[in-house]
């Protein structure tokens, strides 16, 4: 037992630390001695090295190695030599010990537990060789050690020595039940050696680390609390947290309960460090928030983060609080966050910390950790505007104390404030940015939250918003050209934790795409317009609806769906045409944007998805088209979404639209007045309108239908027809024989009658 254990520990050191300076390339002669060693024990470890690569058994495998133990001490091998005394002994060696050692065989000459103090040695030494860690004889011992790290010294194996396609260990019977802290150490270090490969987490996963680790963390094995815990974060980070979720939803929720209750038992200090921890093993926003074992974890958590949140805590203690808070607010909302008062207290809390970090002169640099903080303070925030300005989002099952669904006018009021207070602050700091600083995933951040308060509320701090356009307008216009560095927020968008885009690859478009719904807002004001268009933003959003055209084209019919960002970025360029229509004349972009309509609507069109999409491109199409001439077009897509049915009745929507019609309603209405107002422009589309059908189907529809929907809807479709009925005689013959000879809608509208000369 004495002279194993001086094996392990003098001869196969399992730190680099201990392999001194090393020298030459791996692998070296027959000629090449550490650089360490004197004649005599260079001469002797060649001797030693050629018994290992010709022994003929195990026996004098282990003699060799422990004579090289003996005579030439860890700290005088460098590493290519020590490379060597491991490729003489060969992978499969430390592998048969260890399936030796678990399966517990009499027969083995050696207490079993030294074997596998040996094999974990040998492994824990080739793992400080990126190269000898990626080879597949090593990966093929991942699952005896994981069975290891499960059952103490009660490790296990496949029959085929831990063949890779062995996913995840099986459990087997053996003499010992705990783990020695060497042997635990030096398994970690092998698993934590092979997660750091490129491909290493994915090695891990495909054979059974996580329910594994997950086990080892139940029984509290050896080490399990500080390195397993630490190898399971990694394998939980970035992308793969979803996928891991997916595939192993029970043992990880077991773990979180786990989780949350050692942070209820924790004291103080303790259990601020374990905020940090708790963060990264929280699930996935995908995971049902119904879950009665997760809402039973989140609660238990929320019940000791608000005493917390309620006392006197510096600066350093309250980031990883509001954090955590953050991220089971994502996980699921208020209803468990507490009574109302609290909630005013977290969103305060936030927007403090907010305007303490914030509003420092221009130039200071907000280091990594307060940045994370701030992070996730504007999560917080996000979520209290989407209930203060969205009642109809509260939850409604939830009970009477939970918090921000249920909180009195005044202190609404003081959350408002708060929060204005706060966003005030965003603005101040994004305002000393430099487009060199474009590419920094915290001012991505600072910009999101931003966008999430104006797309609700554009009217509080006016002239601040509008001061602001500039920089909006010129970071959204740099991501969506590509101008800035891309790569670090393409990784934080994959990696960050507060976010309800996990996974998402970054494109470029993010950017405007969070500003789109304030520049609706704002496109609609006197004063921010004009900012925005000496700031060209129609041909930002041009250029925007273009690029996701062509991205949507590309896409096969299964997996189109609806873009609200396109809809929103038609909604601006509409509100732009009607109020500015002398721009829209001369201003080039607005013919780019015909140019793309005229080849997008057609195809929208027959996709029941993309209706309202249509319905906009349908609309902004007239509207362009009613303020001068056009070289040409089609008829408007709208003549589809009315149905009269096989007999009389009212006039009904056809399938495609039922769903759609709520949103598409007024875009339909609208656009029926603009195509009045570009047959009056252009009188030749009135040919163009009966040449392609529109006018016979409209005449037919309102002629077998006993009414409209609505007034607004039968007064745009006759204003429509009153427009073709002035400028073109046949359309006027036309419509006039048919008010003449059917008793159906179309007697009801009296300005028609008089254009036509019906009575």
């Amino acid at each position: 037992e004495i002279t194993l254990r001086v094996a392990r520990t003098s001869s196969l050191p399992s730190g680099k630390e201990e392999q001194g300076d090393g020298g030459g390339s791996g692998g070296g002669s027959e000629g090449d001695a550490g650089a360490g060693l004197n004649d005599a024990q260079a001469d002797l470890l060649e001797k030693c090295l050629h018994s290992l690569r010709h022994a003929k058994d195990d026996s004098h495998t282990l003699a060799a190695l422990l004579l090289i133990s003996r005579l030439c001490p860890a700290n005088q091998l460098d590493s290519p030599t020590l490379k060597r005394v491991i490729e003489a002994v060969g992978l499969n060696f430390p592998a048969r010990l260890l399936v030796t050692a678990v399966r517990g065989k009499e027969n083995a000459g050696f207490p079993p537990r030294e074997l596998l103090s040996l094999g974990t040695a040998l492994l824990a030494t080739l793992s400080t060789d990126p190269d000898m860690t990626s080879h597949p004889q090593l990966l093929t011992t991942v699952p005896i050690l994981l069975g290891i790290l499960v059952n103490g010294a009660e490790g296990e194996t496949s029959e085929s020595e831990g063949d890779e396609s062995s996913e995840e260990p099986t459990q087997q019977s053996s003499p010992f039940s705990k783990l020695d802290e060497a042997i635990a150490a030096e398994c970690y270090q092998v698993l934590t050696a092979v997660c750091a490969l490129p491909r290493g987490p994915e090695q891990l996963l495909s054979r059974g680390a996580v329910p594994a680790l997950c086990q080892a963390v139940e029984q509290n094995q050896t080490h399990s609390h500080e390195k397993g815990l630490t190898l399971l974060s990694c394998l939980l980070s970035g992308q793969r947290k979803d996928k891991v979720w997916s595939k192993h939803p029970a043992e990880l929720l077991s773990l979180l309960v786990r989780l949350s209750k050692d942070f209820c038992q924790a004291r103080d200090q303790a259990r601020l460090d374990m905020c940090g921890r708790l963060v990264q093993f929280l699930p996935p926003a995908g995971v049902s928030a119904e879950n009665e074992a997760l809402k039973g974890a989140v609660a238990r958590v929320w019940g000791e983060l608000r005493p917390m949140l309620q006392s006197k805590m510096t600066p350093r203690q309250i980031g990883p609080v509001l954090v955590l808070s953050a991220c089971l607010l994502d996980l699921c909302g208020w209803e468990l966050v507490g009574p109302p008062k609290f909630c005013c207290l977290l969103v305060n809390r936030a927007c403090v910390e907010v305007r303490m970090g914030l509003e420092e002169p221009p130039g200071n640099e907000l280091c990594p950790e307060l940045q994370h903080t701030l992070t996730g303070c504007y999560r917080i925030m996000e979520a209290a505007i989407e209930q203060a300005c969205c009642p109809g989002a509260a939850q409604t099952s939830a009970p009477p104390q939970s918090s921000a669904s249920s909180l009195s006018l005044q202190q609404s009021r003081q959350v408002l404030r708060v929060l204005e207070e706060a966003f005030s602050a965003q603005m101040f700091h994004l305002q000393q940015v430099d487009p060199s600083r474009y590419g920094d995933p915290f001012i991505f951040a600072t910009f999101r939250s931003l966008c999430s308060w104006l797309a609700e509320e554009t009217s509080c701090l006016k002239e601040e918003v509008t001061r602001l356009l500039p920089f909006l307008i010129g970071y959204s216009r740099s991501h969506l050209q590509g101008e800035g560095p891309e790569q670090g927020l393409s990784n934080w968008m994959s990696e960050m934790s507060v976010t309800e885009q996990r996974g998402s690859a970054w494109t470029g478009k993010e950017a405007l795409r969070y500003l789109l719904p304030a520049l609706c807002h704002l496109s609609a004001e006197e004063s921010p317009r004009k900012v925005l268009l000496s700031l060209d933003t129609p041909a930002l959003l041009v250029d925007f609806l273009s690029q996701c055209w062509t991205s949507l084209r590309g896409r096969s019919r299964g997996t189109l769906t609806r873009d609200p960002g396109m809809e929103t970025a038609c909604s601006a360029l509409l509100n732009f045409t009607v109020t500015e229509p002398e721009r829209v004349r001369k201003d080039p972009s607005f013919r780019a944007l015909e140019a793309l309509l005229s080849e997008a609507l057609p195809v929208l069109v027959h996709k029941p998805s993309l209706l309202v999409l249509a319905a906009n491109c349908c609309t902004m199409g007239l509207m362009i088209g009613r303020l001068g001439p056009a070289s040409g077009g089609s008829s408007p897509q709208l003549s589809g979404a009315l149905d009269s049915g096989s007999g009389p009745g009212p006039v009904r929507l056809s399938p495609g639209w039922e769903e759609s019609w709520d949103e598409a309603a007024e875009l339909w209405r609208l656009g029926l007045q603009a195509l009045g107002g570009c047959v009056r422009a252009q009188p030749w589309l009135t040919s163009l309108l009966r040449e392609e059908g529109w006018l016979k189907h409209i005449l037919g529809t309102l002629a077998r239908c006993s009414g409209l929907p609505d007034q607004h809807t039968q007064g745009a479709l006759e204003e429509a027809l009153c427009a073709m009925a002035e400028q073109c005689p046949a359309c006027k013959l036309e419509i006039g024989d048919m008010m003449r000879s059917d008793e159906g809608a179309l007697r009801g509208m009296t300005n028609l009658k008089k254009s036509v000369g019906a009575k």
